[in-house]
């Protein structure tokens, strides 16, 4: 007989007549040693982690019928069911609130500085027992609060759901770009499987991203706690990772069930799975900074023509694209060039071709930090 359950999560309504669910399907023993949480379509909008998602069912579905599920897994397939109403001229807008304009990916509680007044005084020399008497703060402190709203109660049951899990996994993608991943940097190398496991060409590290996204609510008060209690020992338990899918428009099914493969692996590998998994891939490039990621943005307006792709190593100075202007006088004044400020490899360009002066045109990973901690490091 299979573990699979199935819940729903009422969401307060948010006009009248109106209130949204979020599904969650459960695998194995809630009371395992180790659990992993899966979620996809926080961004709404951002369709190949659905995929991925319908892929992963099947796989664990069928892992559970032959009692090969080895911890407690948690899959929440459409994460955001507010995002995925938003539609409006033919187009999903699942990226942020309608009601505030507030990303869904962004602004999630912090509740390390609750914990920390709360463990102070109980701390102890084992680690784990430290890691249980963490994990039970966060949860009573989680437990009082109160959301105001419809999306911060989605974020908050988010959170309930996964504070607890030692993987955390939240399924993206980007406009055209690479197989990338973003990790909390005192996650690596441990979590180097990870990345190799998933085919990433880019993994960005940073301590804290400054906008508090999704993953970093579930990992980062770990290593925070760690720094001001220096004198006991707390390990980063829980591997939380935003897991980029290559671009919006990378949907297939050959996509999605390698990408659904590759995780089961990772988990079978980490122990959730019963029996091997094949040996790990090798990590395509190393892990580099966060800080390190150059935002090109457009000095003119007009439409973009990229003579680069993702994937491209850049020299700095190199041209990357070109903005054309029909309107300008003379050939030479209706080409303005882009050019990048650094090397390092091109992961993400835009999916439209229009510029205005300001806007972000394309990523590139470099080695060399760009920013000082403390900055706001991703997009809006």
């Amino acid at each position: 007989m299979g573990t699979k359950t199935i819940k729903q999560i009422n969401l307060p309504a948010s006009s009248l007549g109106n209130a949204r669910t979020l599904k969650v399907i459960l695998y194995g023993d809630p009371k395992a040693d180790c659990k992993a949480y899966i979620q996809a379509g926080l961004h709404a909008d951002e369709a190949p982690g659905f995929v991925v998602m319908h892929h992963l069912i099947n796989l664990f579905d069928q892992a559970d019928t032959e009692n090969k599920i080895d911890g407690h897994i948690v899959l929440v397939p459409v994460a955001n069911p507010i995002g995925v109403s938003q539609w409006r001229d033919e187009t999903l807008h699942g990226r942020f609130d309608f009601f505030n304009n507030i990303n869904f990916n962004r602004q999630y509680a912090d509740i390390s500085a609750q914990v920390a007044e709360q463990i102070k005084d109980r701390l102890g020399s084992a680690p784990e027992d430290n890691v249980a008497l963490i994990r039970q703060a966060a949860g009573e402190i989680l437990d009082s609060i109160a959301p105001p709203d419809e999306a911060a109660a989605l974020k908050h049951q988010l959170l309930l759901l996964s504070f607890d899990a030692d993987i955390v996994l939240d399924l993206h993608c980007d406009c055209e770009s690479l197989m990338h991943v973003y990790l909390g940097t005192p996650l690596w190398p441990a979590a180097k499987d990870l990345s190799a496991q998933m085919g990433a060409e880019v993994t960005l590290l940073a301590d804290d991203s400054g906008v508090t996204a999704y993953d970093e609510a579930c990992s980062r008060f770990w290593w925070q706690l760690a720094e001001k209690f220096p004198n006991h020992p707390i390990p980063p338990a829980c591997l939380a990772a935003t897991v980029e899918l290559r671009g919006l428009a990378d949907v297939t099914h050959a996509h999605a069930q390698q990408d659904a493969q590759n995780i089961f692996w990772f988990l079978q590998r980490r122990g959730f799975i019963k029996d091997a998994a094949p040996d790990i891939p090798p990590l395509i490039n190393d892990a580099t900074p966060l800080r390190g990621v150059a935002h090109l943005k457009a000095p003119a307006p007009g439409v973009v023509v990229f003579l680069k792709s993702p994937g491209d190593r850049i020299a700095k100075h190199e041209v990357i694209a070109e903005i054309v202007n029909p309107l300008a006088e003379g050939p030479e004044n209706r080409i303005t060039p882009v050019r990048s400020g650094i090397s390092g490899i091109l992961f993400s360009i835009n999916t439209d071709r229009h510029a205005r002066p300001g806007r972000i045109l394309a990523k590139i990973a470099g080695k060399v930090p760009l920013k000082d901690k403390g900055e706001n490091l991703l997009t809006s």
